[in-house]
């Protein structure tokens, strides 16, 4: 009997100071060459400059002539109103008026979201363009 309350005991004590070492918060320091954080700031910095990434939108409107401008106005709005988490953009390169909406990083992620939208924009399709850099 009493061999088995010293095994009792001791197979608390076991668990109880196991429990221990669970609740103990570690800590992981990365030591690295300064270079490698040099590195990545200039990468950030040459995004930042070159006016975004590489990445995906899609174009919802394409034309040029008499009122381009104020139909590619129009289409811009109206993609806006309907869906304004996401970003549009109404451009100009002569002769032509283009209206591209959303920052996709993958051309995955913007095939799903031209999927949404056919029903509304019909002709709308992926193009790679350089988009904002996400925040």
């Amino acid at each position: 009997m009493r061999t088995a309350i010293l095994n009792i005991f001791l197979l608390l004590f076991l668990v109880l100071s196991g429990l221990d070492g669970l609740t103990q918060i570690s800590r992981v320091e990365v030591i690295c060459d300064p270079s490698i954080d040099e590195l990545v700031r200039r990468h950030i910095q040459v995004n930042q400059n070159s006016g975004g990434i590489p990445g995906y939108r899609i174009q919802i409107f394409f034309d040029s002539g008499t009122n381009s401008k104020t139909r590619g106005q129009s289409a811009y709005e109206n993609f806006s109103a309907r869906y304004p988490e996401v970003n549009a953009y109404l451009t100009f390169k002569a002769p032509n008026y283009k209206v591209r909406v959303g920052d996709f990083r993958t051309r995955l992620d913007a095939v799903r979201f031209l999927q949404e939208i056919l029903p509304d924009y019909p002709g709308a399709y992926v193009i790679a363009d350089k988009i904002h850099l996400p925040t």
